[in-house]
Order: structure tokens, then C-alpha cells, then sequence
């Protein structure tokens, strides 16, 4: 292997083993801050099981699954964006490019208007989210003639939009005393609400869209040169260009379902991994999941922890990642310069 190869393998490890370093003291810092705080030899007593009671409630039943919840939430948006980014070879491309957060959107807000229970919300909003694909992709495979990347994303714009004037006419027809609340937190995105349940229905769909991600690292790299060039390797571009969007939609769909709306973390924690450890997706996928994983955790700690009222999850992910995206920004300029 050669030496500058070898040299960005070990950077992109030490990378990826800070991060999850600062993951794990990010996520015991989360069991132990609340509404009802446990103090680190409480916190310590119950995890080795000489505890039990009030303080194995909250961690097991309460906060545990919810930090759970916002890892795979934040790690799934966060690897999806990563995917489109280099899949579309566009750094300003996020999860919600095809439609499907709009979708999402839009299953869950019918859900809310029908009086569903709160588990048909949430299938209703990944099918909502699971359908906005479908039909982008739909629209971009009957339109040829023209660039397909190309297609697909404005048959994503189009159709988000779409989408998004449906959730408008829901919020419209909501009787404002009860449901149009109740729309208008779902949209902002939280996890106050997460439990068990939703964490065994989110896992297996992140895991199986997270697996032809991993496997397909490297057909993915690839396919940054173009199409041509990666048919003339070998690659079926077609196929691996449906495979890898319906991996990251899947993701995207589910975590949207559980968690609402939360913005900017696909768009601005693959910019800061690919800052770290390049372009390469082979190594921008792992640190990209784990500083997903990182960067939700941290927000939804402060979002339950800020004040007498928890903040929406989409406020504070905008409010912290504006300022970081514009760093990030002017910190890829300099290294280019």
C-alpha cells in the first residue's frame, strides 16, 4: 500500500475512534442530565445492576432508548446525505433532495388530521416518505434524453414541493385547536415522545439500508468519476445509482417517521467528516455515521435540558448548523488555497 495511502487509512481511524470516544462521553453525559438528574455513582450502580428503582426506570425506560433513538436518527440522516453527496457529486445535496422528508411529512400530518394512533403515524409517515421516492424515481426513469443525475434531482425538487403544498393544505384543513398543534410539533421534529417500541420498529430499517451503503463503498467512489468512466470500469451505474437511493431513502424515511422534520444534519456533518478524512467514501461513511450519531445526541440533550419547555429539535439543528456549515465553508477554502 502506498505511504500517503497508508497515512490517510490511519488518520481516518484515529478519527473515527475520537469520535466515537466522544460519542460515549456524550451519551453518558445523557443519562445522567434531566429533569431528574442521576449522578455518576447512581448512574454506575445501575448499569452494573446493583440498582434498581426510580433511577433504572429513567435510564432503561426513559433516556436510554431515547439516546439510542437520536444516534441511529443521526446517524442515519447523516450517512444518507453522505451517499446522495457523493452519489449526485454535489456537496450541497441533503436527505430530503428526493422528496422524501416532504413525504414523510405528509403521510404523517394525513395521520394526525385521520385521528390515528401514534404507531399508524409513524407508518403512515414512512410510507409517505417510501412513495415520494418511488415516485421521483418514477418520473426520472419516464424523462430520457437528458443528464439522469440531473433529472432525478429536479424530479425531486418538484415533487418535494408538491409534497410540501399537500402538508400545507392539511395544516389549512386542521382543526386548530388540537391537530394543527399537534402538526406543527411533528414538523419541528423531536424525540420526546421515543420509547422502546419506536426504537425496535427504527433499527432494522437504518441496519438494512446502512448495509449496501458499507458493501458498496467502493462502487460508490467510482461512481465520482461519472458514468461513462464508471461503466468503463465495470460498473453498472444504473443499478448501483437505484441501489444506493433506495438505502439512503429507506433511512432517511424512517428516521423522518420518529422523529419529524430535523434539518441540516445530512448536510453539514458530511462536509465536516469529508473535511477531516477527504472524499474518499470508503472513510467518509463510518466517521460520518458516528459524528451523526454525536452531533443529534448533543442537540437533543440541550433541547430537553435548555429551559422549562423542550425546544424542537429542527430549531436548534438549524440554529447550530447554520454557523457551522458557514465555518466548514471557510475552512474548505483555506485548505483549498
Amino acid at each position: 500500500m502506498p505511504r500517503p495511502r497508508r497515512r490517510s487509512d490511519a488518520r481516518a481511524t484515529a478519527a473515527f475512534l475520537g469520535a466515537l470516544a466522544v460519542l460515549a462521553v456524550l451519551g453518558i453525559l445523557a443519562l445522567q442530565v434531566g429533569a431528574y438528574p442521576v449522578t455518576p455513582s447512581e448512574l454506575w450502580a445501575v448499569l452494573s445492576g446493583r440498582a434498581h428503582g426510580i433511577n433504572a426506570t429513567v435510564i432503561y425506560a426513559i433516556r436510554g432508548p431515547r439516546i439510542l433513538g437520536a444516534m441511529l436518527v443521526g446517524a442515519a440522516l447523516s450517512s444518507a446525505g453522505a451517499a446522495y453527496q457523493s452519489l449526485f457529486r454535489n456537496p450541497l445535496v441533503s436527505p430530503d433532495i428526493l422528496g422524501v422528508s416532504s413525504g414523510a411529512a405528509l403521510g404523517a400530518v394525513l395521520g394526525i388530521l385521520l385521528g390515528l394512533p401514534v404507531g399508524a403515524i409513524e407508518v403512515a409517515s414512512f410510507a409517505g416518505g417510501i412513495a415520494a421516492m418511488a415516485l421521483v424515481y418514477g418520473v426520472a426513469v419516464a424523462i430520457r434524453g437528458h443528464d439522469p443525475v440531473l433529472v432525478l434531482v429536479l424530479s425531486g425538487v418538484v415533487i418535494g414541493s408538491l409534497m410540501g403544498s399537500g402538508v400545507a393544505l392539511v395544516k389549512f384543513l386542521a382543526d386548530p385547536e388540537n391537530q394543527l398543534p399537534a402538526i406543527t410539533f411533528w414538523l419541528l421534529g423531536s424525540l420526546a415522545s421515543f420509547n422502546r417500541s419506536d426504537l425496535m420498529a427504527l433499527a432494522p430499517p437504518v441496519a438494512i439500508g446502512l448495509v449496501p451503503l458499507v458493501l458498496l463503498r467502493w462502487r460508490l467512489d467510482v461512481m465520482t468519476l461519472g458514468d461513462e468512466e464508471a461503466r468503463a470500469l465495470g460498473v453498472e451505474v444504473a443499478l448501483l445509482r437505484l441501489g444506493i437511493v433506495a438505502s439512503a431513502t429507506l433511512m432517511t424515511a424512517a428516521a423522518v417517521s420518529v422523529s419529524g422534520v430535523v434539518g441540516w444534519i445530512g448536510l453539514v456533518v458530511p462536509h465536516l467528516a469529508r473535511l477531516i478524512v477527504g472524499p474518499a467514501f470508503r472513510r467518509l461513511l463510518p466517521l460520518t455515521a458516528v459524528l451523526g450519531a454525536a452531533f443529534l445526541l448533543a442537540v437533543d440533550t440541550l433541547a430537553r435540558n435548555a429551559g422549562g419547555v423542550e425546544v424542537p429539535l429542527g430549531v436548534l439543528t438549524a440554529v447550530l448548523g447554520t454557523p457551522v456549515f458557514l465555518w466548514l465553508m471557510a475552512a474548505a477554502r483555506r485548505v483549498g488555497s
